[in-house]
This record gives C-alpha cells, sequence and structure tokens, in this order.
C-alpha cells in the first residue's frame, strides 16, 4: 500500500543517512575507552549524528502518518541513551532495529502485495459480471420498454374493438327493433290486403252472376252492371299488384336484414377474436 511504501523508503533513507554520516565517527567514538561521559558523547560528532537519524525517522513518521516508524524512532533513541549510558555501539541497536522493521515491513507488504492481487483479482471478476448484469439488465430494460410500449398499443386497440362491437351491438338492436315493426306492419297490412281482396272478388262474382241471367227485366240495367264491374275489377288489380308489391317489399327487407345480420355475425365474432388474443 501507499503508506507501507512510505515506511519503507524512510526507513531505506534512515539507514542509508546513517552509513553516510556516522560510520567514521561510530569508529573514532567507540575506540575510546568506555568510561567517558554520557553528555560528551551526546554533545559528539557522532552523538548528533545517532540523534538527527532518530529524528530524521520520527519526522517521516509525522509525514506518513506511520505509527511504526514513530515507535522506531523512540526506540532508536531509548537505544542511543541506553548505549551511551553503558559505553555499547548504539548504532549496532539502531542497524538491528531498522533492519527488523524493513524485514517486518517488507514481509507485510508482501503479504499486502498478495492480498491486494487477490483484491484486484475479486474485483476484476466482481466487475466483470456486474459488467454482464448491467448488460443484462439494460437488455431486460429494452424488452420491457418494448412490452410496455406494445401493451399501450394492444389497450388501444382493444378499446376501439371494444367501442366498434358496442356500436356493432347497437346497430343491430336497432335493426331488429325496425325489422320487427316493418314484421307486423306488413303481416297486418297483408291481412288487410288479402281481405279487401277476397271481398272484391267475392263482390265480382255475385254481381257477375247476377248480370248475367237472362232476365229481361233487367235489360235496361245492362249498362250500369258494365261500370260497376269494371270498376271492380280495376280495384281487384289495384289490390292484387298492391299485394305483390307488399310482399316483395317484405321478403326485400327480411333478405336485406338476414345479409346485413350474418354480416355483424361474422364481424363480430372476428372482433371478439381479437380482443381475445390482445389480451392474452
Amino acid at each position: 500500500t501507499k503508506s507501507r511504501g512510505e515506511e519503507l523508503a524512510a526507513l531505506a533513507a534512515a539507514n542509508s543517512f546513517i552509513k553516510e554520516n556516522v560510520g567514521a565517527a561510530d569508529d573514532l567514538s567507540y575506540s575510546f575507552l568506555q568510561v567517558a561521559r554520557t553528555e560528551a558523547r551526546i554533545t559528539s560528532r557522532a552523538g548528533l549524528a545517532q540523534f538527527e537519524a532518530a529524528r530524521c525517522i520520527r519526522d517521516l513518521a509525522g509525514k506518513a502518518h506511520s505509527t511504526q516508524l514513530a515507535q522506531l524512532a523512540a526506540r532508536m533513541t531509548s537505544a542511543i541513551r541506553a548505549s551511551s549510558r553503558l559505553g555499547e555501539d548504539p548504532f549496532l541497536k539502531i542497524k538491528g532495529l531498522i533492519q527488523d522493521m524493513l524485514e517486518k515491513l517488507e514481509k507485510e507488504a508482501e503479504e499486502d502485495a498478495a492480498k491486494k492481487g487477490f483484491c484486484d483479482k475479486e474485483l476484476a471478476e466482481s466487475n466483470e459480471k456486474k459488467a454482464d448484469k448491467t448488460n443484462e439488465i439494460e437488455k431486460l430494460s429494452t424488452q420491457v420498454d418494448k412490452m410496455s410500449s406494445r401493451s399501450a398499443e394492444l389497450k388501444e386497440e382493444i378499446a376501439a374493438l371494444e367501442k366498434a362491437l358496442g356500436e356493432l351491438a347497437s346497430g343491430q338492436a336497432g335493426m331488429d327493433k325496425l325489422r320487427f315493426e316493418e314484421k307486423e306492419i306488413y303481416t297486418k297490412n297483408k291481412a288487410d290486403m288479402e281481405q279487401g281482396l277476397e271481398g272484391v272478388k267475392l263482390a265480382l262474382k255475385m254481381l257477375s252472376e247476377y248480370y248475367a241471367k237472362a232476365d229481361k227485366a233487367h235489360a235496361s240495367a245492362d249498362g250500369a252492371s258494365t261500370g260497376i264491374i269494371g270498376l271492380l275489377e280495376v280495384v281487384e288489380s289495384d289490390f292484387t299488384q298492391g299485394s305483390a308489391e307488399m310482399t316483395a317489399a317484405e321478403e326485400s327487407a327480411a333478405s336485406t336484414y338476414d345479409t346485413e345480420s350474418k354480416e355483424n355475425a361474422i364481424e363480430k365474432a372476428t372482433k371478439e377474436q381479437d380482443v381475445k388474443y390482445k389480451t392474452k
């Protein structure tokens, strides 16, 4: 990690500082008798270098916000003071402390690197799965949008079909009512026409038979009888023609009604099947 790298860099810098600045002083300082005073050692060049190395580590610990570097600086200071009191070479302990810390941090860095590698692998796999799921979600969202759009279209089409079915039913109901009324009128008028025609025919028969008798007493009335019979024959013809036209009109109306009713039934069945299909 970044902090681990900074610690290693700091330790390497401190180690280099000690090697570059303390080597000769170390040999000079610890070649004297071990009974010299501690204060004299601290104020010597070697002593100052020792504490400068500890200060360097402490400053780096503050910049890197490293607890381990801060602890190392404290141990270095303690080692310098203890070695000064005992007349020992403090740099042996300092170098040992730094070397131990370097080895510890390098080991931890290797472990962190291994963990990071594992995490990177897991993260890469997770990102790949996430990308796959994202693509899948996008496809599903597109399908949902299409289905929603199609659903809206189907609802509009079904509404139009149901409206048409309602209008068709209303129109058929109107046709049924009109056909019923026409049939009733025809039935009544036909009966009246047939009755009238029958009456005219009966009257013609009676008058024809009456005037056909060879009774000279009625000779003077032959002209009048001819006029009456002629008039009745005209009436009979009109009634016959009217009855025929009435029947033809009824048959035509009935045929038209049947044709339109069948067409409406087919259209109704088609639209109902369409509605059933679209509501699945």
